[in-house]
């Protein structure tokens, strides 16, 4: 048993080390990207913002069906009809995610009348962009229940049918303020680093699950109607992102099978000063770049 364990021990470095080169060796290199061909991507919140760009790329990356969830009828038809002037076969279904019995009553009907799904894009999210204190009790717990509590009801909606069929994907639109949050967005930053410790530990269960993959990614603020307001101090330096850059770097880490993606990769230094620097320091850097303040031009979707 002493050896068995020495062995490991000593054969565990030399695995870092072939893992870390592969993992550079496949940024130089072309990816191969997985085909979409024969994939049913259902997409919350698809109806506009980055959702609707997403139902657009993996459209133009060939997916078979494409299906769209949300709360605004009018949104999700005008998706709906362009995405089928793309040539693809596309379907929307009226669902608040936030809403339980919703979900799996939904995920039922989408079930009979299109298939089963295989890639599942968890996007759907609200912010109030309130302190806490400002904050109305409900407008609170809606966020919750939308942000994170909807992608379990998803999850366990769609994942059982992919367990089954040995293929699938969770795909998770979080955000950068799951692992650095700001002021202003107390509803919004906690959601989200729930919703980012859910699909860490979806991640690390669907190792041993063959053919079913996650994706996490944690976009920087992006210039969606839903920030309609947010400043940011050096906009020049900082820019915010685009949603249809972020849809195309989603679907290409789908195609990857990129567990998690931070958008733009400058964001990797944010989480590695965090690690490393003293909490008077990291404040100091909130300071410089204004994210204390960003939040007090906030407007948001109107």
């Amino acid at each position: 048993m002493i050896w068995k364990w020495l062995g490991a021990l000593l054969l565990f470095p030399v695995q870092m080390v072939y893992l870390v080169v592969k993992a550079a060796v496949c940024m130089v290199l072309p990816p191969k990207l997985r085909d979409l061909s024969g994939e049913n991507v259902l997409i919350t919140g698809g109806g506009r913002g980055i959702g609707r760009h997403l139902a657009r790329e993996f459209a133009k990356r060939g997916a078979r069906k494409i299906i769209l969830w949300g709360r605004t009828e009018k949104c999700l038809k005008e998706t709906t009809e362009e995405i089928r002037l793309m040539g693809t076969e596309c379907h929307y279904f009226i669902c608040d995610v936030g809403n339980r019995e919703e979900v799996y009553r939904q995920a039922k009907a989408v079930r009979e009348k299109v298939g089963d799904i295989t890639i599942l894009v968890n996007n759907a999210a609200v912010v109030h962009g309130k302190s806490l204190m400002d904050s109305d009790d409900d407008a609170l717990l809606k966020s919750q229940h939308i942000n994170t509590l909807g992608q379990f009801w998803t999850t366990k909606a769609f994942l059982p049918r992919m367990l089954e069929l040995q293929n699938g994907h969770i795909v998770c639109l979080n955000s950068v303020l799951a692992l650095s949050a700001i002021p202003g967005a107390i509803d919004y930053c906690t959601s989200k680093a729930s919703s980012f410790a859910f699909m860490e530990s979806l991640t690390l269960g669907l190792l041993d699950c063959p053919g079913v993959n996650a994706t996490t990614v944690l976009p920087f603020h992006t210039s969606t109607e839903m920030f309609q307001g947010m400043r940011i101090r050096f906009p020049n330096l900082f820019p915010p992102l685009k949603p249809e850059t972020v849809a195309r770097r989603t679907v290409e880490a789908v195609q990857m099978n990129q567990a998690f993606l931070l958008l733009p990769w400058t964001m990797h230094v944010l989480v590695i000063l965090k690690s490393i620097l003293p909490q008077a320091a990291l404040e100091e850097i909130h300071k410089f770049s204004g994210s204390y303040t960003c939040m007090n031009t906030f407007k948001g979707r109107t």
